[in-house]
């Protein structure tokens, strides 16, 4: 199970019923609440989700 940081309990606890998600921007994030006080717990993963194999608004090149 993924550990994330509480803020109100103010201490890094393990994330209950931790869903993987994608945020706007392309990030991975884990999203859950914590097993203590049931507050919304979130937590920032690193990297960005794979993206498509061609980049938008590029053209191939031809000779």
């Amino acid at each position: 199970m993924p550990e994330g940081y509480c803020v109100k309990c103010k201490a890094k606890k393990e994330i209950a019923s931790a869903v993987e998600e994608t945020m706007k921007n392309g990030r991975k994030a884990i999203k859950g609440t914590c097993p203590t006080c049931g507050t919304v717990m979130f937590k920032i993963l690193g990297g960005k989700a794979s993206a498509p194999s061609s980049a938008p608004g590029s053209t191939p090149s031809s000779p």
